[in-house]
Formats: C-alpha cells, sequence, structure tokens
C-alpha cells in the first residue's frame, strides 16, 4: 500500500517534542516503526514535512533556535534524499490588542494590552492542499498525517468524498499523559479517518533519532548543543 506521511512540524514539536530529549527525530524511522505495527502492508513512499524558518529575534533561545532548526531540515533533508521533502510557509509580525488576563475576571474590551501577534502562514494550506492533491491524483493508496489541527479537517472530508478509495491514518502528536492534562485527540479529525494513534510513546522517539551528525552534500548537520 503506497502511503504518504504529511507532519505539521510545528504542531509536533509544540505538542510532542518540546522538553522533550528527542528533538533531533528521524521521522522516517519513526514512522515507519508506527506503521510496522499498525499497518504491515503499508510502504512509505514520501514524507512531507511542513514548516516556517523560526526567526532568532522571538525564538527561546534567540539565534541558537534559529540555527537549531536549520541544522535540523538539512538533516532531514540529507538522511533519506528523495524521500523526505520539506515544504516552508513563513511567520508574519503585526502589531495587536488583546485582553489582558486577570484571574477570576473574563475577558474584557475594557482591559486590553498591546502585543506582537506572530501568525504563521501558508504552512496550514500547504498541508491540507497537498494531503488532497495527492490523494485525487492517485499518488497514493494511504494518506497518514501527524497534526492535532482541525484546520486539516476540510482536506480530509474532501479525500473521503472524492478519492474513496484512499485510507486515512492519523497519528496525533500527543505524550501517552496529555488527556490527563486535558488535551485529547481532534474529534473532528478522528472523525475523517480509518484508523488512528492517539500518542507516540518516548521509547518510540528514543528510538528513532538521527546520528549527532548527518552527512549532507557540504559541511555535516549536526545536532545542536541545547537539544
Amino acid at each position: 500500500m503506497k502511503t504518504a506521511i504529511y507532519i505539521d512540524g510545528y504542531n509536533l514539536y509544540y505538542s510532542r517534542l518540546q522538553g522533550t530529549a528527542h528533538k533531533w527525530l528521524d521521522v522516517a524511522a519513526l514512522f515507519r516503526e508506527i506503521l510496522r505495527v499498525q499497518d504491515p502492508a503499508a510502504t512509505v513512499k514520501a514524507i512531507k514535512y511542513f514548516t516556517a524558518p523560526i526567526k532568532a529575534n522571538y525564538a527561546r533561545h534567540g539565534q541558537a533556535s534559529e540555527e537549531a532548526q536549520t541544522q535540523y531540515l538539512r538533516a532531514l533533508a540529507a538522511r533519506e534524499p528523495g524521500l523526505i521533502e520539506i515544504i516552508q510557509g513563513f511567520h508574519i509580525f503585526k502589531p495587536t490588542s488583546l485582553p489582558t488576563h486577570e484571574t477570576g475576571l473574563p475577558p474584557s474590551k475594557a482591559r486590553r494590552q498591546s502585543v506582537w501577534m506572530i501568525e504563521e502562514k501558508l504552512t496550514d494550506v500547504q498541508l491540507a492542499l497537498t494531503i488532497y492533491r495527492d490523494a485525487a491524483r492517485g499518488d497514493v493508496d494511504q494518506v497518514v498525517v501527524c497534526s492535532n489541527d482541525s484546520d486539516v479537517e476540510p482536506a480530509l472530508q474532501l479525500v473521503r468524498r472524492d478519492a474513496p478509495h484512499v485510507r486515512i491514518g492519523l497519528v496525533m502528536p500527543l505524550a501517552p499523559h496529555a488527556k490527563g492534562q486535558g488535551i485529547v485527540s481532534n474529534k473532528r479529525l478522528t472523525a475523517q479517518a480509518h484508523w488512528v494513534r492517539h500518542h507516540i510513546l518516548d521509547v518510540e522517539l528514543a528510538a528513532s533519532q538521527l546520528p549527532p551528525h548527518v552527512s549532507t552534500k557540504k559541511k555535516p548537520a549536526s545536532k545542536p548543543a541545547h537539544w
């Protein structure tokens, strides 16, 4: 079964990898193992990783964060050439005014604070359109989506309608303990899927790490020190 994997990089990082020692993730190894258990007939033909470049001036570690992402994307692209495709959007910054949070009080327009709004652009729409295009053109027998974002729902609905022969799998970028924190799989997405993995285990992440240095056509891509 020809299978393509579609990864929402932002969602995967902030919902599952942030705060762990597993950020240097070999996504090909991880999803091959998940599919080996979930659907042994599946063969991974493409992995499409959607993200947007980090900007040092708002990142937690500044320039180090920007360089870390660059190294990681270089490593992914070089690890298995032709398998993994990096598809990038961009961020925009604009000033806006939002209600301030005060314990015990509801939001109010009377209490507002000026802030910079940071928005990731194109990533979600590119993810959705690519899923639909690949399914509608008959390029794949199965699409497997790693996201818990309801923005993907319309694309999955259209795949179910226009390409009913294509199976839909979901791998939620959640930890097993997420449910105890009130974080659960998006029901709007799971309603469209033929099968769902509701979390990714720590042991799976630990077993699916890139080598510290990945050879590229230029200098090696190296695991960031703070990762």
